[in-house]
């Protein structure tokens, strides 16, 4: 376990975590809220309450947890991404750590989790060519990388029979820099290069509720809400830029710009999240959720980017298991998952809202002798379009979670 806690820390704090143009713009690839069982599900799991597993998406649910459980969850994400434009393809391979989770109760009635999971992913190389009058061809590369991660430590309460509320306390950190770069065929044109990088680092809280309704024995209908104000997250900036060119074998160089790490304010968008969840216990769950990010109101160093604009995603998914009591077929304990999902990204590029579509399907395969269970998803999905010299990415994720569950709250009768 410290094992795989030092890796993914030092995955975190080090590497990027993918190969696409769209992580170029403002803090890169985001990610989804939701891991483990529901990625199968096509990501819904705002409303889902879930007695062996961890569902970090709505901190209200951590008490739904088995009393006597230690839960622990962790997993990897393995995407296969082919890029296509009007002028040419290009495939990208990316195999990551993901996250990893803990979660137990304190009471009946509360429970806590915490955990550390991926926020944005910064990775690119973009390269142009353009043949100006009088100067020729002219060569621009741009490339980035880097990631931010969100740390969190949550806890949920029953307020009431069937009431949940809960939060978490989010710490948010990593390091993004980009990269520019302006050469010339002709050798008595100035090279210009322009480093920036930012690193981030503060709080903010994710509020969550959950609301159980009983319709028969063993049937739930669960109302899930999520919530975040628009928080300020500190950053250091440092900017440098210089031309340089070279006479005979003498090259004289120029410093343009040299901002040291200065402090700055980058201002995340309120967002707002709705789930609604039946469950069958040991049946059947079907999730649905809608889940929306005001990123047009986000400032960045004091100033609005007109290539972000609202993120909304739509997911619904669902969880069937043929006979969770079997003791002559374990296929039939096996909890068989599907889902799709839309989103509309927060970035606004040639006039196209990004946005991406994708179909999930995927199993949690139990532990023989052991409620822990093993969660394999396989996703298919399309983001971006290639009209207007923009860019689309068909792409397939496989993703493989363990979630161990252990007894740690038991009182012994006899030693």
């Amino acid at each position: 376990m410290i094992v795989l806690i030092l890796c993914g820390l030092s995955g975190y704090a080090q590497n990027n975590n993918t190969t696409s143009p769209f992580s170029r713009y403002g803090l890169g690839d985001l990610d989804h809220y939701s891991f483990g069982r529901t990625t199968a599900m096509g990501g819904a799991s705002i409303g889902s309450r879930h007695s062996l597993q961890i569902n970090s998406s709505n901190p209200a649910s951590y008490n739904a947890n088995d009393s006597l459980s230690f839960l622990f969850d962790f997993g990897l994400d393995g995407t296969f991404s082919k890029f296509k434009s009007n002028t040419g393809s290009l495939g990208a391979n990316d195999v990551n750590f993901k996250y990893f989770s803990f979660s137990w109760p304190v009471t009946k009635w509360f429970g806590m989790g915490m955990g550390i999971q991926p926020y944005s992913d910064m990775g690119y190389e973009v390269s142009n060519t353009q043949v100006l009058t009088d100067v020729g061809n002219t060569y621009q590369n741009y490339n980035g990388s880097g990631s931010t991660s969100k740390s969190y430590l949550g806890a949920s309460i029953s307020l009431f029979k069937g009431l949940s509320v809960g939060a978490n306390l989010n710490y948010i950190f990593g390091r993004l820099n980009q990269n520019t770069s302006v050469t010339f065929d002709n050798t008595g044109l100035y090279y210009i290069s322009k480093t920036e990088g930012i690193r981030l680092r503060n709080f903010n809280v994710t509020y969550g509720l959950q609301y159980d309704v009983e319709l028969k024995k063993d049937q739930y209908l669960t109302l899930g809400l999520t919530f975040e104000k628009q928080t300020k997250i500190n950053v250091l900036h440092r900017v440098f830029s210089y031309k340089s060119i070279t006479v005979g074998t003498t090259a004289l160089t120029d410093t343009l710009e040299n901002i040291p790490e200065s402090k700055g304010v980058i201002k995340l968008p309120a967002t707002f999240g709705v789930g609604l969840s039946y469950n069958k216990i040991n049946k059947l769950e079907i999730n649905a959720d809608y889940y929306y990010a005001g990123w047009s109101q986000s400032t960045f160093f004091g100033q609005t980017n007109d290539l972000i604009t609202d993120e909304r995603r739509f997911s619904a998914g669902f969880e069937y298991t043929p006979e969770a009591m079997s003791i002559r077929s374990y296929m039939k304990r096996v909890k068989y998952r599907a889902g799709f999902h839309y989103e509309d990204s927060y970035l606004i590029l040639n006039n196209h809202q990004i946005n991406e579509t994708g179909i999930s399907f995927g199993a949690g395969f139990p532990l023989p002798k052991s409620r822990s269970t093993v969660n394999i998803g396989l996703e298919f999905g399309k983001q971006g379009t290639t009209s207007d010299n923009l860019a689309r990415n068909d792409y397939t994720k496989l993703s493989l979670y363990f979630n161990f569950y252990d007894y740690w709250f038991v009182k012994r009768k006899f030693n």
